[in-house]
């Protein structure tokens, strides 16, 4: 729950503005274009905080290495830089670079116990491994016209179908091995008994908890915005990020819950955080391969039906997507963190940053294609014959292809050939497409 009145804005149709606004004119070519290296400049700080928090298990929390493991320098971050990958991390000089616009916080806590502060700080190479969370924030501090927030709150070896379970999930019954057993709902323990005999409830830890404690930590974090976001004016959580599976897969009646558990958990998630068009996006398991069998084979079948785009789940079309991992994990398993690649992280990283640009560039276009938002009084503006498809370069360096349909009160709508109209002020083009608009305003183009 927002304790900060002055944070939402609850128009259904200013929301959707707002959105449109804050998804950069260039949402759609972050994700094919090559990043620039980060401008160290502010985000407009009159925005709200877009906010992206980060849940799972060992590998979200991160166990890629900075540095050499165990003397060997392959499959550390340092050396992939040293070969040319992942050029936006690092400076002419071979510093690690910072992004001034994306803040990078990540906490943790063991299950409802006491909240750990281990990050806080402007997204920068620090310490000695890594997650995901900076090929996230490299993509979505592109794409994003805002101030951005990657908030990472989850700890190790923790299952979906018990620690983390989402309220009001109801227990159910599984026969495994010639017995049947009984499964906790949440807030019930333990996590699993034989049906017909007396659980022993004197664990202490319930079905839930740690999915309890992870969002009380979250929501600790963004009650003291201007702590962890200097100079923030409001937040608004636009989207989700789950890498897990690993623990479930030892357990056959939790993989077999997969599915019933994750859609649960994403709507959850949408329903603790207030934010009910926030995206999600999931990873799978890097080793796991489409077809495979066993518990594996449950929990990727189960991630991929989420999917928005699978068709199984109507209400997650555009705001759901699922990350295949196979093709971009570097060797190793989930158990053994991927033999602490760290180009395995930055490359799912990578992948889960891209999937989230698309589903709010998709939240974009269809915004911007309504007649109110394309132009101002009602069913939009003709093209101008003069107009025609040419490239444009963004603020932040990214190229894209666009034609003028209007300038109006100091804004020009663009059509991108890719993602759909636009508005974007004059002052924000470089010199060279204000030089083409002012041509197009006097009636020809260059």
């Amino acid at each position: 729950m927002n304790t900060h009145p002055h944070r939402r804005t609850r128009s259904i149709h200013a929301a959707a503005l707002v959105a449109a606004a804050l998804v950069s004119a260039f949402a759609a070519v972050a994700v094919a274009a090559d990043l620039p290296d980060p401008d160290g400049k502010p985000a407009d700080m009159s925005k709200p905080v877009q906010v992206y928090i980060l849940l799972g298990q060992s590998n979200m929390v991160g166990m890629g290495h900075v540095d050499a493991n165990k003397g060997k320098d392959e499959g550390s971050l340092k050396n992939a830089v040293k070969n040319g990958k992942y050029p936006y991390l690092v400076d002419d000089a071979g510093n690690w670079t910072e992004r001034k616009d994306v803040r990078y916080v990540r906490v943790m806590g063991s299950g409802t116990g006491a909240m750990k502060q281990f990050n806080n700080e402007w997204m920068t190479i620090k310490g000695g491994t890594i997650g995901p969370e900076y090929g996230i924030g490299a993509y979505v501090g592109e794409a994003v016209d805002a101030p951005v927030m990657i908030l990472k709150s989850c700890i190790g070896n923790r299952s979906l179908g018990w620690d983390l379970l989402p309220p009001g999930s109801k227990g159910f019954e599984f026969q495994d091995k010639g017995k049947t057993w009984v499964y906790a709902g949440y807030k019930e323990s333990p996590m699993r008994w034989e049906k017909g005999t007396q659980p022993d409830k004197s664990g202490g830890w319930y079905a839930g908890t740690q999915y309890d404690g992870d969002i009380a930590n979250a929501k600790k974090v963004l009650s003291e915005l201007d702590k962890y976001y200097p100079g923030a004016k409001g937040y608004e959580v636009a989207g989700f990020f789950f890498w897990q599976g690993d623990k479930d897969r030892y357990d056959a009646g939790l993989a077999a819950r997969y599915e019933q558990n994750l859609v649960a958990f994403i709507e959850s998630l949408r329903k603790d955080f207030d934010a009910p068009n926030a995206k999600f996006v999931c990873a799978t398991l890097g080793q796991t391969a489409k077809g495979a069998g066993g518990t594996e084979g449950k929990i990727l079948e189960a991630q991929m039906a989420v999917d928005g785009r699978s068709g199984k789940y109507p209400q997650f079309k555009g705001n759901v997507a699922t990350v295949y991992t196979k093709p971009v994990c570097l060797g190793g398993s989930s158990n053994a963190h991927y033999n602490g690649n760290a180009e395995t992280y930055m490359n799912v990283g990578e992948e889960m940053g891209k999937a989230m640009v698309e589903l709010l560039g998709a939240q974009t276009q269809a915004v911007a294609s309504k007649p109110d938002a394309a132009a101002p009084g009602g069913g939009g503006a003709a093209e101008s014959p003069a107009s025609e498809y040419r490239q444009w370069t963004s603020v932040k360096g990214l190229k894209f292809e666009a034609r003028v349909v209007e300038f109006k009160d100091g804004k020009v709508l663009l059509n991108r050939r890719a993602g759909g109209p636009v508005r974007v002020d004059e002052d924000r083009l470089c010199e060279a497409d204000r030089q083409y608009l002012a041509a197009w305003k006097q009636g020809g183009s260059e």
